[in-house]
């Protein structure tokens, strides 16, 4: 069996080992960056940053379908970056409060740099 390779610097090996994610917040990490792959999606956080919106004002605010726009919005549901709020018979979504929403609305605010940097 191969032996690993000694580490140059032990120290900073076992520094930079500590900052590793545990299998569960790794998994977790995963599906939140994936639920970002999407343009559409990326489109969804930034224009729920300021105001909650009902599914078909966010729809035209998209430009996207209805139908397409709550497909989005279960990807984003289902990691806790997006929660609904039913009032009456009008559900309006708002970027939660967890680490999901603020990581996904980190990535978006860093988006803005390549906006300035073009």
């Amino acid at each position: 069996m191969p032996q690993p390779d000694r580490a140059i610097d032990p120290t900073a090996v076992a520094a930079a080992q500590k900052q590793m994610l545990s299998g569960p917040s790794e998994k977790d990490a995963r599906r939140i960056l994936e639920s970002l792959c999407d343009p559409t999606r990326v489109k969804i956080i930034r224009a729920l940053e300021e105001t909650p919106l009902a599914a078909s004002d966010l729809a035209q605010v998209i430009g996207r379908t209805r139908s397409a726009t709550s497909q989005h919005l279960r990807v984003l549901r289902e990691v806790d970056a997006v929660q609904a709020e039913r009032k009456g018979n009008v559900v309006r979504y708002r970027l939660g409060s967890g680490a999901a929403a603020d990581v996904l609305r980190d990535a978006c605010r860093a988006f803005d740099r390549l906006e300035e940097a073009s």
